[in-house]
């Protein structure tokens, strides 16, 4: 080797010394991060957790007999709300998942926080989520089996195809979600388990609630319906309850088809049997 190949050698950045300092550095990074993840230990489990799950006293995490199990294993339904106007719905489909006994992982984005602020008047907070989440469904959430992920935890178990889930309800669905999720944006929790309920071929229902809708909004529900979504539209039917239906029965009626498309049992609207005014109140 010749002088200028000598200097242009050790001048060259793929040398051996070269990528020995940032490989090095790396290493290190990785046993401090390591470190302090083992000295840290499990998430605790309580109401101010990251993820907290709250069961019947004295039944077992493993219960066979329990719905929303899987051999023996946790197997919830994924609730997404977003920022969408429209929060009284998400209300009546996680109370129609916990009435049939579901177990249900909540995400709630930061958008969402301030719809339901503005609809309902409470707030809805990260570090007493379980608080809030009784106070929005107006019920006792004792003995259901519900854990919330906040929106910004991207490393939660819903947004991983190996965490067990039945399926994903986006509800209501903003304009702004369904274009993360039907190109695949993953921008936070919501947007990134529903993908992942999609790549995993489960049942994911989106409601978005936009009207007029523009061009755009038209194309992202078309490619969420190729992708296996059904997209349900916050379009409530009258034949139900009749024209002096209440504000809750046609809140109701689309959750009920929301629980339809999932598959779960309800009894939250009358269904159409062939006749005129059949048994209607």
């Amino acid at each position: 080797m010749g002088q200028a190949e000598r200097s242009n050698h050790a001048a060259s950045p793929v040398n051996g010394a070269s990528l020995a300092r940032p490989i090095g550095r790396a290493a290190s990074q990785l046993s401090l991060i390591y470190d302090a993840a083992r000295r840290r230990g499990p998430h605790p489990r309580g109401p101010g957790s990251r993820c907290w799950v709250d069961r019947e006293p004295g039944v077992p995490a493993r219960d066979r007999s329990r719905p929303g199990t899987l051999d023996g294993m946790r197997e919830p339904w994924v609730v997404g709300v977003s920022g969408a106007s429209g929060t009284p719905y998400a209300a009546a489909v996680i109370s129609g998942l916990l009435d049939a006994g579901a177990a249900v992982d909540l995400v709630v984005s930061r958008a969402a926080r301030l719809t339901i602020l503005d609809e309902t008047g409470r707030p809805f907070r990260d570090a007493h989520w379980a608080e809030d989440l009784a106070g929005w469904l107006g019920r006792d959430l004792g003995g259901a089996d519900v854990r919330y992920w906040p929106a910004g935890d991207l490393a939660a178990g819903p947004s991983s195809g190996s965490y067990r889930v039945r399926g994903m309800a986006v509800v209501p669905a903003s304009t702004a979600a369904c274009a993360g999720i039907a190109i695949g944006l993953s921008k936070d929790l919501l947007q990134r388990s529903a993908e992942v309920n999609l790549k995993e071929r489960r049942p994911v229902v989106v409601v978005p609630r936009e009207t007029p809708v523009t061009r755009s909004h038209l194309e992202h529900l078309i490619a969420l319906h190729d992708a296996g979504a059904v997209v349900l539209p916050a379009s409530p039917g009258f034949y139900g309850a009749g024209a002096a239906a209440s504000a809750q029965q046609l809140v109701d009626f689309v959750a009920g088809k929301v629980l339809d498309a999932l598959g779960v049992e309800h009894t939250l609207f009358r269904r159409w049997s062939g006749e005129l005014a059949a048994d209607r109140g």
